[in-house]
């Protein structure tokens, strides 16, 4: 037998993902007909009640999505919410299961569990009086957090359940005026591509900034705050450096937003390097550093484009109503 075998099969990594919160709602139904529904809805099927039942039955689903599912995840759910829904015109129960946990990975697949679990138990107590029964239209509704952020099903979703549900519509900085430094001497010298920096700039255009200004800068402390008092002079709202945060002699961005005498916003920078160190252990090596300039939030992040992508990530939820806070806009 050959020494190099390797399984067939095996569960994703995620140890290198960040926790984060996550949400999904499924939905799917149960196709009645004409005798077994009323019964449901009017709780007089034979073996009982089969409306609560149901409901405790997507309880216990969800929660037993790993054991079921080889290569899914054990999670610890914070919610698991399970709603019955009657639809008179087809003579169907809707169901709906909601999941949420901070994780490292979504729970779309718990959802789904409770949804058939709960519509499985309405089939076995709805067939003594009608075999006919169909399950039908089984399907993930939205799903949210994570990297990715929100991700609606092609099919949409109606009214009522935009409502009950309200999924968190995408963070966006539309029209923020913006800008990206990256601190390189190597790159500023042409001696290789600056690739964090298009990174940071692609990020933001995705969130709807318009970005005004980016450039590639050589290390050192006058070189970033001569152009970043440039920018905020010019009505810049945010500004993203990339290195220059480490611990090299050359590493200087910190000292140089230090030295523009701006209000220093250490939550923010703290918060970097914490979820930073979710995915490797030496984000605490970092000297991110985040100050207000006049009218401008300023960030030195790490030069690697990886953790300048994460960076970005992290701090996607927020930059919105930073911003409008320095503008003197209103606590959210």
């Amino acid at each position: 037998m050959s020494e190099d075998m390797s399984a067939a099969f095996h569960m994703a990594d995620v140890r290198d993902k960040r926790v984060t919160r996550r949400r999904a709602v499924a939905v799917g139904e149960l196709l009645a007909g004409p005798v077994a529904y009323p019964l449901i809805v009017e709780r007089r099927l034979p073996k009982g009640d089969a409306l609560v039942m149901a409901e405790i039955a997507g309880l216990q689903g969800a929660k037993m999505a790993s054991a079921l599912m080889p290569l899914c995840h054990p999670l610890p759910l914070e919610l698991v919410r399970v709603h019955c829904a009657a639809v008179p015109e087809r003579n169907a129960i809707r169901v709906w299961c909601e999941c949420a946990s901070e994780a490292r990975t979504g729970v779309e697949m718990e959802a789904l569990a409770g949804v058939n679990a709960a519509l499985l138990t309405l089939y076995d107590l709805s067939k003594p009086v009608e075999p006919a029964l169909e399950i039908s239209g089984i399907r993930l509704l939205f799903k949210e957090g994570g990297k990715r952020g929100l991700w609606v099903h092609p099919q949409g979703m109606d009214e009522r359940e935009t409502q009950r549900y309200a999924p968190r519509a995408a963070y966006r900085l539309d029209g923020a005026r913006s800008a990206v430094l990256t601190l390189s001497d190597r790159a500023s010298e042409g001696q290789y591509e600056d690739r964090s920096g298009p990174i940071l700039v692609a990020g933001l255009q995705a969130l709807g900034a318009d970005v005004v200004a980016s450039e590639v800068l050589p290390d050192g402390i006058e070189p970033l705050a001569a152009q970043v008092r440039a920018l905020a002079d010019a009505g810049v709202q945010l500004c993203l450096c990339t290195g220059g945060t480490g611990l090299g002699p050359r590493d200087l961005s910190p000292e140089a937003l230090q030295s523009l005498g701006g209000r220093p916003v250490t939550g923010l920078a703290q918060m970097l390097r914490a979820l930073s160190a979710q995915h490797t252990p030496t984000a605490w090596l970092s000297r991110a550093e985040v100050v207000q300039v006049g009218g401008m939030l300023v960030f030195a992040l790490p030069g690697s484009p990886r953790a300048a992508a994460q960076c970005l990530d992290m701090l996607a939820p927020l930059l919105g109503h930073a911003l409008a806070m320095v503008q003197g806009g209103p606590h959210r």
